[in-house]
């Protein structure tokens, strides 16, 4: 649901552009209106998920990113549409926090990276939907209307959300057998809880690990941040595609994104097989992701619009698939009782990563072309896979799962 609505302004971008007279540096100001407080929230609403019902706050963060969506249609300018966009970023913030800790709860450590991958996928989803959906609302109606059905949408969610959704140890639907599978299955990476009064925030930010994952997070965002708003622009500005174009072809580099995330799922189980730990899987696996995103940088000089086409697949794909892996190692880092709080912190530096990268690519677009910002994308990976490789590290009385 998040990436449905993110994904609704990238396509409604060119038109905007004409109709309401907005240019490159305003487009950005308009992402970053979006990407500061959601940033600044992540961390704020992981800590408030780790203390409260996830089933009701969840609720809550997507009914209120969905109304946040609706008052987007009636922006009148660069500037309303910022505000609204702040908006949406409060409710935004709870979505990958919540989706560690329901991980965390329901499914064993072997499981986890292909649990990750699993509901990463729905990032991709959202926007294969939203790219033609919108596309085509926007040439039948209006973009105003786009806004609107796509934030409808979300409060259709809230309802399947509040009626599905239970703990293991409290859901009608689970075993006595499966429940005991679970709980069994989560001694397999013990991470010992710190004591009692040592609050939240401490037990996070005091482990070098952390400062090793939100580092990796902080080099791969970037380009998934420009993967989000700019490729429809410069799919239209650059390579001239026409908005019927863009919907019928521009949905492709977000099923590649998909696939990336099954793909991150299942690599690290394949190097548990090999005798690798869970955290070396890990490492492992973001390196290899990290090796296949130098893809990105034949997006610029690619001969036909198609091969750009797929040089954005193939970043796409590999930054999912390291997106599972980094999603996922906050549970196996962290006491249950912190996953959440470590997921918004590391997600909050992360998107400060993307939000900065964002607001360099309105002032370079305008000034040298998209060129650079390949390049800077095709390698910031690698500087994050060397970051888990010398920062995050085995604790001496966690016990590794040696198969998966």
């Amino acid at each position: 649901m998040a990436y449905l609505d993110r994904t609704c302004l990238s396509v409604a971008a060119p038109t905007l552009k004409k109709q309401l007279s907005i240019n490159a540096v305003q487009y950005s100001y308009i992402v970053f209106a979006f990407q500061l407080p959601y940033i600044l929230t992540q961390p704020l609403v992981g800590r408030l998920i780790d203390w409260v019902n996830i089933r009701v706050g969840l609720a809550l963060s997507i009914a209120w990113w969905s109304f946040a969506q609706m008052l987007t249609g009636f922006a009148m300018g660069w500037q309303t549409f910022a505000a609204f966009r702040t908006l949406l970023a409060f409710g935004e913030a709870g979505n990958f926090p919540s989706g560690a800790k329901v991980v965390a709860q329901w499914f064993r450590p072997r499981e986890r990276s292909m649990a990750t991958g699993i509901f990463n996928v729905g990032a991709g989803l959202g926007q294969v939907i939203a790219t033609p959906t919108v596309a085509f609302i926007i040439l039948w109606y209006n973009w105003q209307m786009a806004f609107v059905i796509t934030g409808a949408v979300g409060l259709v969610w809230v309802a399947l959300w509040l009626l599905i959704y239970r703990t293991p140890e409290t859901h009608p639907w689970m075993a006595p057998e499966e429940l005991a599978f679970v709980r069994q299955g989560q001694a397999e990476v013990v991470v010992p809880d710190e004591p009692a009064e040592k609050g939240v925030w401490k037990v996070v930010l005091g482990q070098k690990s952390f400062w090793g994952l939100a580092g990796a997070r902080f080099m791969s965002e970037p380009a998934w941040a420009f993967m989000q708003y700019w490729p429809i622009l410069y799919l239209s500005d650059v390579r001239h595609m026409n908005l019927k174009a863009i919907g019928y072809f521009a949905w492709l580099p977000f099923i590649a994104g998909d696939f990336g995330c099954i793909f991150g799922g299942v690599i690290s189980p394949i190097f548990n097989r090999f005798g690798a730990s869970v955290l070396t899987a890990r490492k492992l696996a973001a390196t290899v992701c990290a090796l296949l995103m130098v893809g990105a940088i034949f997006i610029g000089t690619a001969p036909t619009v198609g091969w750009a086409i797929f040089f954005f697949c193939v970043g796409a794909f590999a930054h999912q698939a390291m997106s599972s892996t980094l999603l996922t190692l906050p549970a196996d880092l962290f006491p249950k009782r912190t996953v959440a709080t470590a997921n918004g912190l590391s997600g909050m530096i992360g998107g400060a990563g993307g939000m900065l990268f964002n607001l360099v690519v309105g002032r370079v677009v305008m000034s040298t072309g998209y060129g650079p910002l390949f390049v800077g994308m095709a390698f910031f990976d690698l500087i994050g896979a060397a970051l888990l490789w010398s920062l995050v590290q085995e604790r001496d009385t966690q016990l590794e799962a040696r198969t998966a």
